[in-house]
């Protein structure tokens, strides 16, 4: 653990370092925490704020990610629904000062980032293992069996309601952490560090499986593999790493297949919700259709949509016109990120997205940087099946590993006269 710790730096970039490692650490819990943690690292940074840094908030780092927050707010300006747009701009305002903050903070990213990256992946797991231990006490308080942890009464949203968090954000945490230590476990040495990060990943993969996220489940088994042209040339072996891979796929789809549940979740469910039409009663509105009658109204505005906090209010009528009850009540958005930006900020906002992806995935490819590709493939997948920078969440945790990454692939531009260490990978 002292490995995780710095001493060497100045005061101002150790304060710096464990405001990163604490929102990092609370970030699974209510928003609350985090914004506090934000709001004392902008005071400390503007305390000890260089005016030198300013020059670099013009850096195409800073400005691609910002992008995508002004133009969701210059939209509202054409919204049926200008209060529900102010708010979903405020909940994203993370996009525009996560990066902001970060580029003006001098701690240096590349030199500190592995050692934040690992605070982050190895708090995960205690976490999960909360979830655990609350799940089987309710378990023995109710003397219900112990294979009740399999049921549909302890698994998706019911495993994650102790801590108020959706399941898929927690599933994302989960799985960016499973990619985090398995790097690690690669660069270690000592054999009790590679013990620990070994039995936190049995953790995090249970944990997976557990929330019964079918797009965070599906990232997984799609970088993993990546894993083999990102290591293979620095001196790994593929084979390890290939057959590490297919355990962990042939062992889960075994595991999904003979556990009733988890088959209901990631197979029958997931039929239903491509189909057009229910293809049984456990789900009476399919995804498929909702994002049909988006695509319908998207069609009408291509170019502009219907700016950012229509979609709730359009949608509601279409469900309502269509008999999709549990979708209006529930007020179901198109779960789709890149059908949203369709919808609200039309071609022009999902080009831009698309781009802030691309940028993102080609400094990962180009620095090989297994940890940014993986970050960037799991937001990208996930954004297929979920409305990611709708909720604080997501936004957060979007917003800040994106600008982390950014600043610490160019290191060289964010923090001239630094000598990064070679802690970053």
């Amino acid at each position: 653990m002292k490995a995780l710790a710095i001493r060497e730096d100045n005061v101002a970039d150790q304060v710096s370092f464990y405001h990163l490692a604490a929102f990092g650490v609370l970030l699974p819990f209510h928003f609350f925490y985090s914004q506090l943690v934000i709001i004392s690292f902008a005071v400390h940074t503007l305390i000890h704020l260089r005016k030198e840094r300013l020059r670099l908030l013009w850096s195409r780092q800073v400005l691609v990610q910002v992008s995508v927050f002004f133009i969701g707010l210059l939209s509202v300006l054409y919204s049926i629904d200008k209060p529900e747009g102010l708010s979903i701009s405020g909940r994203q305002s993370a996009i525009l000062f996560m990066p902001v903050l970060l580029m003006l903070n001098p701690l240096d990213l590349r030199k500190h980032g592995m050692r934040l990256l690992r605070i982050f992946a190895l708090f995960i797991p205690v976490v999960i293992l909360y979830l655990y231990i609350d799940a089987f006490r309710t378990i023995l308080y109710f003397k219900l069996p112990l294979s009740s942890i399999l049921s549909t009464a302890f698994i998706n949203h019911n495993f994650s309601l102790p801590i108020g968090l959706h399941a898929t954000y927690l599933a994302m945490y989960a799985a960016f952490s499973l990619f985090i230590l398995l790097t690690a476990l690669l660069q270690e040495a000592d054999r009790g560090a590679k013990l620990l990060y070994g039995c936190c990943m049995l953790v995090l993969f249970a944990g997976i499986l557990q929330l019964t996220s079918r797009a965070v489940f599906a990232a997984v088994l799609v970088i993993l593999p990546a894993s083999l042209f990102f290591f293979w040339s620095a001196g790994k072996k593929r084979l390890p790493l290939l057959i590490v891979f297919f355990l962990v796929a042939g062992g889960s789809l075994f595991i999904i297949n003979r556990v009733g549940s988890y088959k209901l979740r990631y197979i029958s469910e997931l039929k239903n919700d491509l189909t057009q039409s229910a293809i049984n009663n456990e789900i009476l509105e399919p995804r498929a259709k909702r994002w049909e009658l988006a695509w319908d109204l998207v069609r009408q505005s291509p170019f502009t949509g219907y700016g950012n906090g229509s979609e709730k209010t359009m949608m509601k009528e279409a469900y309502f016109r269509n008999r999709l009850y549990i979708s209006y009540l529930e007020e179901f958005n198109v779960h789709s990120q890149y059908l949203s930006f369709l919808f609200r900020e039309g071609v022009i906002g999902l080009l831009l997205f698309l781009y802030v992806l691309y940028y993102g995935f080609a400094a990962a490819i180009r620095g090989r940087n297994y940890l940014f590709f993986s970050f960037m493939a799991l937001i990208a997948i996930v954004a297929v099946a979920e409305n990611i920078l709708d909720v604080n969440k997501g936004v957060f945790f979007y917003a800040f590993f994106l600008a982390f990454f950014l600043m610490a692939e160019n290191a060289d531009k964010c923090y001239p006269g630094n000598h990064p260490g070679n802690d970053y990978v």
